[in-house]
């Protein structure tokens, strides 16, 4: 066997090695930026459009449906596993309906053996205290999501939360509402959803500030680290429920960047700060509001919008 010969073997074993490995590039180019077209099935090239590989395997189903019906008539798995339930949606359910698999309604004795059943089944779901536990503070985070109207994103991280906590032996001593409301509160902050300690007391059975008390607490335990609260962030939903235009939600913005680089900000409550500046915008806006209505919309006293509104507007040179 010639020099060449072994030379270009060792080639061939390097390129499918690295094939395996994912390592690619795009034969025209030489680019590594490929994507897969999950629609189509294909390898692109996000440099030139070269498509470098077709036919993929699919690994979808074999069947195709039109609407909800369909799909759930066809479907042969059951619902994704889910953090928001103590088992994780593992465990069987038995459904309330007393109908057999044809829609009829069963028998008087049928439907009483089902009822015992199905009280047994809710009992074996929980084995101990600590599922128990669980089982009651992840209805708690579900019933708090559901009344400020967050995305299922944060119901899952809450109940992540809340389960590292139990885990740490962080419960003791401090009521379960008390814990999942921290816990809901830290993961509104991690994904960005921005609601106020007031916001999130309305809703629970816990005062404002035992929520604050265990928040600080489980947020040191469990090193979460959270970014200061940016007050745009409450500008689109204050001005939409004051019924105020783009234009002011954009001078709110610009006030807010604007001030907060000359450090006015530190220190300051992110929903104060954004509330003075909608006042502020809206004066300038010509929409004006007053500091009683902006106040209830966010929540604070008309004496932190004033002080607020006096600081911003000497920042930015504007003379009231």
């Amino acid at each position: 066997m010639t020099r060449s010969t072994r030379q270009r073997e060792r080639e061939l074993e390097t390129e499918e090695s690295e094939e395996q490995e994912g390592v690619r590039e795009c034969p025209e180019c030489e680019s590594e930026n490929l994507v897969k077209s999950s629609d189509r099935g294909e390898l692109v090239c996000e440099d030139c459009g070269l498509v470098v590989e077709e036919e993929k395997i699919d690994p979808g189903p074999e069947w195709r449906a039109f609407n909800h019906q369909e799909r759930q008539e066809k479907s042969r798995v059951g619902a994704p596993t889910t953090q928001t339930m103590h088992d994780k949606g593992l465990t069987t359910t038995i459904d309330w309906k007393d109908k057999d698999a044809y829609g009829r309604s069963i028998s008087s004795k049928k439907r009483s053996q089902m009822h015992r059943l199905r009280k047994w089944q809710e009992r074996i779901r929980t084995k101990d205290a600590g599922e128990r536990n669980l089982q009651f503070a992840l209805s708690e985070i579900d019933r708090m999501a559901s009344a400020l109207g967050v995305p299922r994103s944060v119901r899952e991280v809450a109940s992540v939360i809340y389960r590292r906590a139990l885990k740490e032996d962080l419960i003791r001593g401090r009521s379960i509402e008390g814990v999942a409301t921290s816990a809901l509160y830290a993961a509104c902050r991690k994904e960005g959803i921005p609601r106020s300690l007031e916001e999130i007391s309305e809703v629970s059975r816990v005062e404002r500030k035992e929520i604050g008390r265990t928040y600080r607490y489980i947020s040191q335990e469990l090193g979460l680290e959270m970014k200061p609260v940016d007050p745009k962030k409450y500008v689109p939903r204050f001005c939409s429920e004051l019924e105020l235009s783009e234009e002011v939600q954009t001078k709110a913005n610009e006030i807010i960047e604007t001030t907060a680089e000359e450090g006015l900000l530190s220190g300051k409550s992110p929903t104060g700060y954004a509330a003075a500046a909608i006042y502020a915008a809206s004066l300038l806006c010509n929409e004006k509001k007053t500091q009683r209505e902006v106040a209830d919309v966010a929540q604070v006293t008309e004496v932190t919008i004033r002080n607020r509104y006096q600081e911003q507007i000497e920042a930015m040179g504007i003379h009231s």
